[in-house]
């Protein structure tokens, strides 16, 4: 599974307190399933919930939220695309009157192929399909997000292939 990988370096690019204390974000793994079916070429489709926990967040939730849209936007686009589709969810406990442990839960697909090679005899390659950006989306884009006049973060996105992307290069 790559996604969750390339997830925590794009926020990590895109949020400052997470480029200084990387370990107030954890993430898991939970509710796998590998969706397979008995054709003959070898594929398979991992399926689960990560489970990413800000702890001790003290920056409004929305500095969170934009770039992990911006993200979900180009790497599992059908959660925004179906409103009925519930694949975004959080929870949050206020700690206190100025910090929280904000509970995101993102339910994500990741595409697997077996290619044949010629040589050696049985070898296969492993290719993790990475899901294709909408047409409509441009390909740079910069952030910046402010909240009460105060820019809290900022960051370059390259959509065809962010920083840490499992996508393959062109």
């Amino acid at each position: 599974m790559r996604k969750p990988i390339d997830l925590r370096q794009h926020l990590a690019a895109a949020l400052p307190d997470l480029q200084r204390d990387p370990e107030r974000l954890v993430m898991t793994v939970t509710g796998g399933q590998i969706q397979a079916t008995a054709a003959p070429k070898l594929a398979w489709q991992y399926a689960y919930t990560l489970r990413m926990i800000f702890l001790d967040w003290t920056l409004h939730s929305d500095v969170i939220m934009a770039p992990l849209l911006v993200w979900v936007h180009q790497h599992q686009n059908e959660l925004l695309a179906n409103p009925d589709k519930k694949g975004i969810r959080f929870d949050a406990e206020y700690l206190n009157t100025e910090s929280m442990d904000l509970v995101v839960y993102l339910d994500l697909t990741e595409r697997v192929i077996a290619k044949e090679l010629a040589e050696p005899l049985g070898a296969m390659e492993l290719v993790h399909l990475d899901d294709t950006p909408p047409m409509f989306m441009p390909k740079r884009e910069h952030w910046t997000i402010f909240i009460k006049d105060e820019k809290v973060a900022e960051w370059d996105y390259n959509m065809m292939q962010p920083p840490g992307s499992v996508a393959p290069a062109p």
